[in-house]
Order: C-alpha cells, then sequence, then structure tokens
C-alpha cells in the first residue's frame, strides 16, 4: 500500500511539472533574449525628435515582431539639463542595459559620458546633435548618428539663391540686387546652427549673389521664441526683411505668426530646416517658402539598426555604412512646394 503511494505521488508530481517545462521551452528551447536600449533625449517636447522618437519605436516593434526577441527601448527626457542626463545615463548601467543612445544636452560635455560607458563596456550611440570629434573618438564603441549639418545650410541657402535667379522680383522685392536678410538661429554654441547659419549664406553667395544682414538672434529652436524676434525685427526693419532664414521649421513657424498677424504689406520669404509636417503644410499654403528634409525616419532606422547589431554582438560594418569608423549620415533634401507632397507621405508611411 505505502508502495502504491509513493508510485501515485510521483505520477501526479510529474504531471504537474509538464506544463511548466513545455512553457519553458519556448521554440529555441530557452527564453526568449531581451534586448535592453536606453534613450536620453536633451528634451523631450522638441517637434522633430520627438518626431525620430516616434519612427524609433515603430521600428523597434517591428522588429520586435520579425525576431522574437523582446526588445526594451526605455526613453527618458533629459529637460535641458546635462547633470540630469548623466544621472539618467548612470541608471542605464546600473540596470545593464545593451546600448546607451544619448540625444546631447551639450554636445561638448560627451567625453564625460563616453567614459562612463567604456568603463561599462556599454556601447553607446549619439545622434541628432553631434558631439565634438575628439570625444566620439575617445572610444572604438562611441559612434554618431546624424546628417551633415552643413549640407542643411547649403541647401536651404540653394533654394533663395533659385529663386532669385529664376525670378528675381520674387525674392528681392525692393529692386535693390540684393537680399536683405534677417537670420532666426538655432542656439548659441549648437554644431547645427552654427554650420546652417554659416552655410547658408555661402550657398547664396556663391551664387553671386549680394546679401545684407539685417539683425540675427537665437530662438532655441522654439516657435514661441521664432516669433518674438520677428515680432521685434518687424517693428524695426519692417517691409526691409526680404528673406527669413530658420535653423529649423518650429522657429520658421514662429516667424510666420509674426507675419500673419502684422500690418507688413510685403512679405518675406521664408525658409526652415526638418520638414516637419506642419513646415510642410505651411510650404503648401504658401506661408513658408522652403525648407530642407531631415529625415527621422532614415535616421532613427539607422539608430536602431545600429543599436540592435551592437547589443547581439553581430558587426556594425557589415549592416551599416559607417564613415570614418565612427559615423552614420543620413542626407538631406531641398523642399519646396513642387515636392511637399512627395514628403508628406513619407512621413505618413
Amino acid at each position: 500500500m505505502k508502495s502504491f503511494i509513493r508510485i501515485m505521488a510521483f505520477t501526479l508530481a510529474a504531471a504537474m511539472l509538464l506544463p511548466l517545462a513545455a512553457c519553458d521551452s519556448g521554440s529555441g528551447g530557452g527564453k526568449v533574449e531581451t534586448v535592453k536600449i536606453g534613450i536620453s533625449l536633451y528634451r523631450k517636447d522638441d517637434t522633430f525628435v520627438a518626431s525620430l522618437c516616434t519612427c524609433l519605436e515603430r521600428v523597434a516593434k517591428q522588429k520586435e515582431t520579425e525576431s522574437g526577441k523582446k526588445i526594451v527601448v526605455n526613453m527618458v527626457d533629459g529637460q535641458s539639463s546635462q547633470a540630469l542626463q548623466n544621472d539618467q545615463v548612470d541608471s542605464f548601467i546600473s540596470q545593464n542595459y545593451d546600448v546607451i543612445c544619448v540625444n546631447m544636452v551639450d554636445r561638448t560635455a560627451a567625453a564625460v559620458i563616453v567614459d562612463k560607458a567604456k568603463a561599462a563596456n556599454i556601447p553607446v550611440i549619439f545622434f541628432n546633435r553631434e558631439p565634438v570629434e575628439e570625444d566620439i573618438r575617445l572610444w572604438e564603441r562611441a559612434y554618431y548618428v546624424g546628417a551633415d549639418a552643413a549640407q542643411s545650410g547649403r541647401l536651404q541657402g540653394e533654394i533663395i539663391a533659385e529663386a532669385f535667379q529664376k525670378n528675381r522680383a520674387e525674392i528681392d522685392k525692393n529692386g535693390d540686387g540684393k537680399i536683405q536678410y534677417v537670420m532666426l538661429e538655432g542656439e548659441q554654441g549648437h554644431q547645427d546652427a552654427l554650420l546652417r547659419t554659416e552655410y547658408s549664406i555661402k550657398a547664396v553667395t556663391s551664387a553671386g549673389i549680394q546679401v545684407e544682414k539685417l539683425a540675427n538672434d537665437t530662438a532655441n529652436w522654439q516657435r514661441a521664441q521664432g516669433s518674438a524676434k520677428m515680432t521685434q525685427w518687424l517693428a524695426k526693419f519692417g517691409d526691409r526683411i526680404e528673406v527669413v532664414f530658420c535653423n529649423n521649421d518650429d522657429m520658421a513657424l514662429g516667424a510666420i505668426d509674426t507675419v500673419k498677424d502684422s500690418k507688413t504689406k510685403v512679405h518675406p520669404a521664408i525658409v526652415g530646416v526638418d520638414a516637419t509636417e506642419s513646415g510642410l503644410n505651411a510650404i503648401k499654403d504658401g506661408s513658408m517658402f522652403g525648407t530642407v528634409f531631415n529625415d527621422a525616419q532614415g535616421q532613427a532606422k539607422a539608430i536602431f539598426d545600429l543599436s540592435y547589431a551592437l547589443a547581439t554582438g553581430e558587426s556594425p560594418s557589415t549592416k551599416l555604412n559607417i564613415q570614418n569608423e565612427h559615423y552614420i549620415r543620413i542626407p538631406y533634401r531641398a523642399v519646396t512646394v513642387s515636392n511637399a507632397d512627395e514628403i508628406l507621405n513619407i512621413l505618413k508611411e
């Protein structure tokens, strides 16, 4: 009798364990592998950065479905504080994330983050706000994904130069043979702001067109600040302003807000950078003259593909076009009313 009871007890225990074993086996005989990617943003409410993050999340979900791996993408807001961003990187390191991606608050402070990542042997990918090259080259597993800011400036300037050459009166409203302009800059010391500002004007003067700068100031990439600066300039210069160069679309939209509310009879040609949905719609309704497509989808895919390769032990160079061992550049495109719908369709894909 005791022997029978022992046999029954063993049989019941074995039966109870069978479902557990089946659940643990999975298709590959083990637990689903998890890829953890930590992302610290300089400011989550930045229009372009928000668009890039939406694309990143979409790409990650697609890969999760394809690969069967669990992919954790944790995005945190640096709130324009480098100290907070450094703490966020420390948190990712303490939680053993596979890759850390950073949209720098202060592009000159990247060495601190590279040192932290190197000590923990966790690859670090900077994006959108480019650190100085010396910091990127501190470690072989530090990368930058973004675009060539000088190219965006050149394309912006070429939009104005080509319009001037095709129909001078459209740009040179006072007929003096030169372009009077104002410049809304992103922020002081920011790499993209500096290069967009410089190369937009170089592109115009290289086309043999004379320019006269009436004013320039920073508006920190923000629509409200762009509007406030434009209000001051319209009060001072009025119809003399023929072109408004803006380092991004949000500031351009701010300038447009002011022009629409003003009583000025001569509306300047306003150009931006990024080709946000709002910017493209402004081109379509004629209030923005042009912009430059900053490919959020292309950058997001490159950031994710690089992160995934590094996290899973693949060689990034076999999957991606890495320049100078550390850089992935996504090209810009000029946008005017002729191709605004095409770019809008890309954004909606």
